[in-house]
């Protein structure tokens, strides 16, 4: 009977998560006019394969890596590159972004209301990275709880309403992703074990690709609209000078290690980090005028720290030579 209730719950999950089966390459819908352009693809490629020879000693391997760069320098008119950007990653916090989006979507078409308490939960989820306030938010957006065990045709009601923020992303042309799980720091139990499905078929997925895009679109003015990307933007803006308070500190031990020494740069970012996954997306400003996305993904290498930056600083000078 157990085993039985479990497939029905599973089989309830995969058809209720939108894209899980669309694999294809660079299927998402990209900003504002996006195009491909060689010579961001080549900047790119370099970065991946100094980083994979870099870290050879590290046994780090293409399968491992994942990255996308977006130019935005000129915002309506976008340029993006990929290095596998379109695999699916367990992107532990980095998902927060999505909810993030999602919240101010949701407030301006007052599908919720603006309490401090949700102020609050926001903000801890952004700047702290809190799992505790990412579940709160989860629970508004979808007016779902965690808790005891349900029959499953209520599985099936409840899981149908936690697919909310999937069913708004795919609305706007996300594919290949699963936004759908609360982050823990340590497992989930009852419903939010079960729906996870019994070897994680339904845990939460992202491509850098997709990350890239609405992270894009956040700096760009264009998620929501301009005044609440603004408000986004004041929650992942990130000092990156000084000391590291620790090897997960979002400012000083991700991307923002490329960017010391560098006057008058800027960083807003969203990193993720678990016992596996090391992964940023961070947007960045350069004093010479280069503006652009850049999202990194890495697996299997999570106490690796020079990564990430390695990767960050050969698009840095590119970036800053016009490339």
């Amino acid at each position: 009977m157990k085993n039985s209730f479990v497939s029905v719950i599973v089989l309830a999950l995969m058809l209720s998560v939108p894209g899980r089966a669309q694999r294809t390459l660079n299927s998402y819908t990209l900003p504002a006019h996006a195009t491909r352009a060689a010579g961001l693809q080549d900047l790119v490629n370099e970065a991946a394969r100094k980083a994979l020879a870099g870290f050879a000693d590290k046994k780090l391997t293409e399968s491992q890596l994942s990255i996308t760069l977006i130019d935005v320098r000129d915002p309506d008119h976008p340029v993006t590159a990929s290095f596998r950007g379109n695999e699916r990653v367990y992107p532990a916090s980095v998902v927060k972004l999505f909810y993030l989006v999602a919240v101010h979507r949701w407030l301006a078409d007052k599908k919720i209301q603006e309490t401090a308490e949700l102020q609050r939960a926001v903000r801890d989820m952004i700047v702290d990275s809190s799992n505790e306030a990412t579940q709160y938010v989860l629970d508004v957006l979808t007016h779902t709880t965690g808790g005891f065990e349900l029959s499953a045709k209520e599985m099936q009601q409840w899981q149908y309403k936690r697919n909310a923020v999937n069913r708004y992303y795919s609305s706007q042309g996300f594919t290949n992703i699963n936004v759908n799980q609360k982050t823990f720091c340590e497992d989930a139990y009852g419903r939010e074990r079960i729906s996870r499905g019994p070897n994680g078929e339904n845990r939460n997925k992202l491509t850098t690709d997709a990350t890239a895009r609405l992270l894009a679109e956040i700096a760009t003015g264009h998620a929501v609209n301009a005044a609440r990307s603004a408000q986004m933007m004041e929650l992942l803006k990130r000092s990156f000078t000084g000391a590291a308070k620790d090897n997960d500190d979002q400012g000083r031990g991700f991307t923002g290690i490329a960017l010391q020494g560098i006057p008058d740069a800027r960083l807003w970012s969203k990193a993720g980090w678990t016992s596996t996954t090391r992964h940023d997306a961070a947007y960045i400003e350069l004093p010479g005028g280069a503006k652009f996305v850049l999202v990194t993904f890495t697996t299997d290498h999570a106490n690796e720290r020079e990564i990430i930056p390695a990767i960050a600083r050969v698009v840095i000078d590119g970036m800053s030579a016009g490339r």
